[in-house]
């Protein structure tokens, strides 16, 4: 456990709104309901194909649901805590003609 410390307590560096969402595996319990709920319903699966059409289906849904404004599963707002992005720089500018 001495070892392995600084993993442990890795998520300790985010702002405190992202701690109890990166520590807890609740959504990912959520998914794997989901998907056994839909599983059980369908019965048989016909063939590999049929189980993960169904297994994209449930994730894009979800996918969907979190980036919608109400189910957003990390604020712009505290994401913006996180610090300022690498990826800010112009790639390119639009000339007018002016």
């Amino acid at each position: 456990m001495d070892q392995a410390k600084a993993e442990v307590l890795a998520f300790s560096t985010f702002p405190r709104a992202h701690r109890s969402k990166i520590w807890s595996t609740n959504p990912l319990e959520r998914v794997n309901k989901e998907l056994e709920r839909r599983a059980r319903a369908v019965g048989i699966f016909p063939n590999e194909a049929a189980v993960i059409r169904l297994v994209g289906a449930v994730l894009a849904d979800m996918h969907d649901e979190r980036q919608s404004g109400e189910r957003r599963y990390l604020s712009e707002g505290s994401m913006a805590l996180l610090g300022p992005s690498d990826d800010t720089e112009t790639i390119a500018e639009i000339d007018r003609g002016e």
